[in-house]
């Protein structure tokens, strides 16, 4: 199993260098650079030329990016080529703030999902199996700035219950969210607890008809001790992975959501960041995500690992 750990690891470390380079490479292909997005009209002739050199922008692109590499190996982000700070200063907070919508989320919707999917497991084709299955596709399908309009509109705009956009900075403490945050947390926590339910439900369904709990069923073996040791143990190893997947998305694909509610996140950060042209910071928190992504899958597998119990036998017998 170490092996096997190892050798993942070895191919997320490729995977972050693979996505970093190809980032680097896409940003480049896009017209303009940072100079034009700092010189605007003035963005010609001499002037030019001399932010470009300023800012090193004329030498190769593969001199620029392996000199980036080296110096993220040394956690050296560097700095911001659109206002000259460094960009681990001007992502910390932004970080932090991407941080606090994703446990908000995953603390309200991680419960929510798996009691939901068990439930509608164990009542399959019952009124609350259909039900719920039909809201999970619904909000499977919805894009998420569909809900987040439809919620703006409803709890902002038409009850004035919460805020409909965030206006705090992104150093404010985490106290100053709220309530500005509760309506991006719902809409993301539709779209996880969509997920995981379907999974877990699966899961639990595929259980159920499993041969050792027939056999615990035909010894008559309590139909809730049944579930509480046999069933739900296993039904819910797969829905660790889909978990993982769902931090590493709520970390770096909440772009939207952060941007339709103008919540001063990572992901809003990132696509203000490809606005101006700033590769430094693009790249970074590219490798951040990146490195964040991998990092999540790899414990998944590993808790995966040490809680599925034919893991453990096949690890006891290879002694």
């Amino acid at each position: 199993m170490i092996r096997l750990l190892l050798r993942r690891l070895a191919l997320g470390l490729g995977t972050v260098a693979l996505v970093s380079a190809m980032i680097f490479a896409a940003v480049e292909a896009l017209p303009g650079d940072a100079c034009t997005a700092i010189l605007q009209r003035d963005a010609s002739g001499q002037r030019l030329e001399n932010c470009r050199r300023e800012l090193g922008l004329d030498r190769p692109a593969v001199a620029r990016y392996l000199d980036w590499a080296a110096g993220a190996l040394r956690a050296d982000l560097g700095t911001s080529a659109h206002n000259g700070k460094r960009i681990a200063s001007l992502v910390g907070d932004r970080l932090a703030n991407t941080l606090l919508l994703a446990g908000c989320t995953l603390a309200l919707g991680v419960p929510l999902a798996l009691l939901l999917g068990v439930l509608t497991g164990l009542r399959r084709d019952g009124a609350s199996d259909v039900v719920l299955s039909a809201g999970a596709i619904f909000a499977m399908t919805i894009p998420e700035f569909v809900s987040a309009t439809v919620l703006i509109f409803v709890f902002s705009i038409w009850l004035d219950l919460v805020p409909g956009i965030v206006t705090v900075s992104a150093s404010a403490p985490a106290t100053a969210f709220f309530p500005g945050i509760v309506l991006p947390v719902v809409v993301l926590t539709m779209v996880m607890t969509a997920h995981v339910l379907r999974t877990v439900r699966s899961s639990v369904i595929e259980t159920l008809e499993s041969d050792y709990v027939q056999m615990a069923r035909l010894k008559g073996v309590p139909y809730w001790r049944m579930v509480l040791r046999h069933v739900l143990p296993n039904a819910l190893l797969p829905a660790i992975n889909v978990v993982a997947l769902t931090i590493a998305w709520l970390l770096g694909g909440v772009v939207v959501v952060e941007k339709v509610f103008n919540y001063p996140g990572l992901g809003h950060y990132m696509i203000d960041a490809i606005s101006d042209r700033d590769l430094p910071v693009v790249q970074a928190i590219a490798l951040i995500l990146a490195a964040v992504y991998v990092g999540v899958n790899l414990a998944a597998d590993m808790l995966t690992m040490v809680l599925n119990p034919r893991l453990r036998t096949l690890r006891a017998r290879n002694g």
